[in-house]
């Protein structure tokens, strides 16, 4: 291949990558984020009871005739019976250390029975008095508390709005920065979620003994929007 084809070909493959280049849409691409916050109206909590016993029949007993009672008092309390379901029922052995005189082997001295349940309060002006009543009728585990929402569609809406203004505002800004004039809305994916943020409510349901800050929860929306840069 001589000097004179190895330009041309130079020459040709500079022309097409600059058509390609003319060929290629000129765009915006930005994320827009929204998040409104809200009072929460529910609470879901995990509870159990742990019962040990020498016998397995015993601690399984004892746990369960436990969960009976929480059942039927938080029942009575107002929980409707699709509010409350169990997460987790156990029994297991257990074992002493292993020492010389028995041979350094272990041995079964005795079960560990434990029931978890999972119970939603609609209504949260009651949870204080739940709490203390789970308690009093023999919980002796506590899992996890998190506020929500029963109706966050809303809420999501709402943030989905947010999230594409900010989205087009910082279109708009990059645009101008750019000296470009900004054009339609090529497409919009979206993504989000629902978590709940820090305590920002006054503590709640002083009546009770256990105190609890209901805080808020944050609904959050992101969304991608892609815009044409008008010729």
């Amino acid at each position: 291949m001589n000097r004179l084809t190895i330009l041309a070909s130079a020459l040709a493959l500079a022309l097409a990558g600059a058509a390609l280049a003319d060929d290629m849409p000129r765009q915006i691409t930005v994320t827009g984020e929204g998040r409104v916050e809200a009072a929460p109206d529910m609470a879901t909590i995990s509870l159990g009871v742990t019962h040990e016993n020498e016998q397995a029949k015993l601690a399984m007993e004892a746990t369960s005739d436990a969960v009976a009672r929480i059942l039927e008092r938080i029942a009575a309390m107002g929980v409707a019976p699709r509010d409350m379901q169990t997460r987790a029922l156990s029994l297991s052995p257990v074992w002493s250390e292993r020492t010389a005189s028995d041979g350094n082997r272990a041995r079964i001295t005795g079960f560990v029975a434990s029931n978890t349940v999972m119970v939603r309060v609609r209504d949260l002006a009651s949870l204080g008095r739940i709490l203390d009543a789970v308690i009093e009728d023999g919980a002796n585990d506590f899992n996890g508390l998190q506020f929500d929402v029963q109706n966050p569609e809303p809420l999501m809406d709402e943030a989905r709005r947010a999230a594409v203004a900010d989205a087009m505002a910082r279109a708009a800004l990059l645009a101008e920065a750019a000296g470009v004039t900004l054009g339609p809305v090529q497409s919009i994916s979206e993504q989000g979620g629902m978590r709940p943020m820090g305590a920002m409510m006054d503590m709640a349901m002083r009546e009770s003994g256990v105190p609890i800050a209901a805080g808020e929860v944050s609904v959050e929306a992101m969304v991608s929007m892609v815009f044409a840069i008008a010729q």
